[in-house]
């Protein structure tokens, strides 16, 4: 079964996200289940994923910092997505007018951070 794709192409958001997460050493965009995803590597982990479900299409999916979380679980426009929550990870709301570029940023990387390799680690420490 094919799922349907939840944003069209050249939609701003994903332009947005995409160019954040493949700044990212090895980092590549794939398709997972009609969403917009990356990960570490061509046979790495995912790190993010854009829409959290069909009808919450506006959100990145991502896994924080283990210390940072119960802060992020704190903050109103996140929530902890179906699927993917038991295994730590959480889901922000992003506002297409109003997002925290630098915030969202950062967000990516620290959760590659948590599914990169090593070696991927130490390329992002050197150019970062």
């Amino acid at each position: 079964m094919e799922h349907p794709l939840l944003f069209d192409d050249g939609d701003p958001l994903v332009t947005q996200v995409r160019a954040l997460a493949l700044r990212l050493p090895e980092a590549v965009e794939t398709l997972n289940h009609g969403r917009p995803s990356w990960k570490a590597g061509e046979k790495g982990r995912v790190f993010g994923v854009l829409g959290a479900s069909m009808d919450r299409t506006d959100t990145l999916v991502f896994k924080p910092d283990p210390a940072e979380a119960p802060a992020w679980r704190e903050d109103p426009r996140v929530f902890v997505p179906k699927y993917w929550g038991p295994s730590g990870w959480l889901a922000i709301e992003l506002d297409r007018s109003t997002a925290d570029w630098s915030e969202t940023a950062e967000l990516i990387e620290t959760s590659y951070r948590q599914v990169a390799l090593r070696r991927q680690l130490a390329v992002l420490d050197a150019v970062m």
